[in-house]
């Protein structure tokens, strides 16, 4: 085989040239790209974002009928806040051992079996609804059994945005896919409001089991194969290590309980939006998907600001102001009793919490080494999920006393005057790049 010639052109990985390319095209695609969509240029990533941005749309969807079926079913916050709590709990419970499978298995394989999990257990509910069967206890049942696989997919799934780009480009990809999540969140929710009040509930619940084929295909058609960086050694000692490592950087440490902090008193404001929809706005099932679109359109917004973030620039700002977002939004989200107002406060919560989580998630993909990127990846993924569902739960409690918009305004007042403290008591967090 010939050595290359000075001239000739290497391409990056998922650039694949025609046969005959004019001149000047093979240096400009050699070059490295700039701007918000530099991550897509990767064909793996590319069909990865695709198939998990429908499929996030159908979720969606799900996520907004299912609010408004458990309201109808059982008129109790305390109940709805419950299936919330049952949905996300498996995070707190399973996220440690899928970041240890996602460093042990291959992550593809691992991704297309529990996606697939998640379409049949997607299709029960969906029949169960149509042939009106369904009973709440079926209804928390399903909801932990989604969250079950959706726990154990988290860390294999975050560290796949890092495997199929390239290193340079791992901050626009993380932002890139955060656009794609918000994306379906500001689609899927309005699409589902005009269904329901339209069509009917069981529809929204059957798009969702659709939508899984999307990942399905994308995962299929992937060229790419794997590499284990993980030690043997057992799932337990594999997990220790991980701990060890966390525990061992304190920064790190840092973020990971900022990210559960806006979990625990920041995200159960979704799982209420249909008290305020039905019962404090009086808006109905159309504009509760005009709330939660507007929290997703928000968080697009959030999305766009990371993706267009200089690498040279300091995060750690960006972190603290979006974790004081986050937390001001759910305070005047709670206040308010004008609906234009509440949009506008949801689309302020949104943006900040993707500048909050999706930023710490950045940080941690470029500071932590492969070899354990998985586990402490899983450590994230266990604080931004496993927490909400206590944060629902502790708000649906507090909501069946004084009412949910106290509760929201309780949870979100300490959280609020903690993340002042760190933004005056930690400088190197001000300053971290």
């Amino acid at each position: 085989m010939e050595p290359p010639k000075p001239n000739d052109t290497i391409l990056p990985e998922g650039v694949v040239p025609p046969p005959s390319l004019p001149p000047g095209w093979a240096q400009r695609l050699a070059a490295p790209r700039t701007g918000p969509l530099r991550s897509l240029r990767h064909r793996n990533y590319r069909l990865f974002w695709t198939g998990n941005f429908l499929s996030n749309v159908g979720t969606w969807m799900h996520q907004v009928a299912l609010g408004w079926l458990v309201l109808q079913m059982t008129n109790s916050p305390f109940l709805l806040g419950l299936v919330g709590f049952t949905q996300f709990a498996p995070a707190l419970l399973f996220s440690l051992p899928g970041g240890v499978i996602a460093d042990r298995v291959n992550r593809r394989r691992w991704l297309l079996a529990t996606h697939g999990t998640m379409l049949v257990l997607a299709l029960i509910l969906a029949l169960s609804i149509s042939f009106a069967v369904i009973t709440y206890t079926e209804i928390l049942i399903i909801a932990f059994l989604l969250g079950t696989a959706s726990a154990v997919n988290a860390p294999a799934y975050q560290a796949m945005v890092r495997d199929l780009s390239s290193r340079e480009d791992v901050l626009n990809a993380i932002a890139m896919n955060s656009i794609q999540f918000n994306l379906s969140r500001f689609i899927g929710p309005t699409i589902a409001g005009i269904l329901v009040s339209t069509v009917g509930l069981a529809i929204c619940f059957y798009a969702n089991a659709a939508s899984f084929l999307a990942p399905l295909v994308a995962l299929s058609l992937l060229h790419w194969q794997g590499e284990l960086h993980a030690a043997s050694g057992s799932a337990a000692e594999r997990m220790a290590e991980g701990f060890r490592y966390l525990r061992g950087h304190k920064q790190i440490l840092l973020l990971v309980g900022i990210v559960a902090m806006v979990s625990l008193f920041g995200l159960p404001y979704l799982i209420f939006l249909p008290v305020f929809a039905r019962d404090i706005l009086e808006v109905g099932a159309r504009g509760l998907g005009y709330m939660t679109s507007a929290s997703g359109g928000g968080a697009l917004v959030g999305a766009l600001v990371l993706a267009t973030w200089p690498h040279e620039r300091r995060r750690g700002p960006l972190v603290l102001a979006g974790t004081l977002g986050v937390f001001s939004g759910v305070l005047l989200v709670a206040l308010s009793r004008n609906f234009h107002l509440t949009l506008l406060a949801l689309v302020v919560t949104g943006a900040a919490v993707v500048c909050s989580v999706a930023t710490v998630n950045s940080l941690i993909q470029t500071l932590v080494p492969d070899n354990v990127r998985g586990r402490v990846l899983s450590w994230h993924t266990m604080a931004y999920f496993g927490f909400a569902p206590l944060g629902s739960l502790l708000v649906g409690w507090l909501a069946n006393t004084w009412g949910t918009p106290a509760a929201l305004a309780l949870a979100a007042t300490g959280p609020l005057v903690v993340t002042a403290g760190l933004l005056l008591g930690v400088p190197w967090l001000r300053h971290l790049q």
